[in-house]
């Protein structure tokens, strides 16, 4: 029960970071209530908890496997996070009146780094769990988690020329979301690979929902714990070789793999549809946006009355 209440609590606090800056700690509050309430444990049990994706051998299909929560807990925080963010809408300054968009630089680059090796060892425990493959599970979270920093630190270094350590941070993070749900049912060579897939996938989102969706998803939630959720699922089908009774492609099963697309497909859309009627409910009922006022002070200030920083408001 701990165990899944701080999964709960996971997938709400992923919803944070693509609505921050801008919105009512009240809104924070109660949909971190109605997340970890309904949206999460229903979804969670019908992978988990006997539910009918883990009944899908009536229609001649294996359960559909998620050993650590790529879809229950990072798929669900990331899409109901991106249909809060279209809700919220932008910050301030954001994008232009043509469309484009501008960078908002973040608060403190080493705070980013050391929450990504926060999150990094916390990983261990999120993804090891119980049982007989307590060792396998760890090393194929260190391989998965270390390849997607890699792979995104050169993938920038080719694009720009320069190391963005940030973009690192979110290819490490990429990485582990990826590997969360095979973890138990891979060798390590597959969790490189996944870790690798990983992060290209999530460079490429974090542009489309940019540039192309025009959503300000201030530290790219919906990339790397939504859609980079749906990619570890699918990458069960695809790597699991047998491990803990789930095979995929390599192990020469193709049944594994439909199950993951109609699993894939259930997280998109329930987390999608929640979390409009969520949002669209807060924002009839309390209001979720912050008036500009209290964006440009600073909502420490105007939310909690505690600046952060009292040597610049003197």
């Amino acid at each position: 029960w701990v165990f899944q209440m701080v999964f709960a609590v996971t997938a709400a606090t992923i919803v944070a970071g693509a609505v921050a800056e801008r919105t009512k700690t009240q809104a924070y509050l109660a949909y971190s209530f109605i997340i970890g309430a309904v949206i999460y444990p229903l979804y969670g049990h019908w992978v988990w908890g006997g539910g009918w994706l883990a009944d899908l051998d009536k229609i001649d299909l294996p359960a559909a496997a998620d050993y650590a929560g790529s879809g229950v807990v990072h798929a669900i925080g990331g899409f109901v996070a991106l249909a809060g963010a279209i809700v919220v809408g932008a910050r301030t300054g954001k994008f232009n009146a043509d469309g484009t968009s501008n960078i908002i630089p973040g608060h403190n680059v080493p705070y980013v780094i050391i929450g990504t090796f926060i999150l990094f060892f916390g990983w261990f425990g999120f993804n090891i769990n119980t049982g007989d493959s307590i060792g396998l599970n760890a090393m194929n979270t260190l391989l998965a988690g270390a390849t997607g920093g890699v792979v995104a630190l050169y993938i920038q270094l080719v694009r720009t020329g320069r190391t963005d350590v940030l973009m690192a941070c979110n290819g490490t993070l990429a990485g582990l979301v990826g590997v969360t749900a095979p973890v138990a049912f891979i060798e390590p060579w597959a969790a490189v690979a996944i870790g690798a897939i990983a992060a290209p996938i999530m460079i490429c989102s974090v542009v489309f929902i940019e540039r192309v969706l025009k959503v300000d998803d201030p530290v790219g939630a919906v990339s790397v714990h939504g859609v980079c959720g749906l990619w570890g699922l699918l990458a069960v089908g695809i790597f699991a070789n047998g491990n803990n009774g789930v095979e995929g492609l390599v192990a020469g099963e193709g049944n594994q793999i439909f199950s993951q697309l109609i699993s894939m497909g259930v997280v998109l859309s329930w987390a999608l549809v929640t979390g409009f009627a969520l949002f669209m409910f807060l924002k009839i009922g309390m209001g979720v946006r912050a008036t500009q006022e209290e964006e440009f002070e600073g909502l420490d200030i105007s939310e909690h009355a505690l600046p952060a920083y009292g040597s610049a408001h003197d």
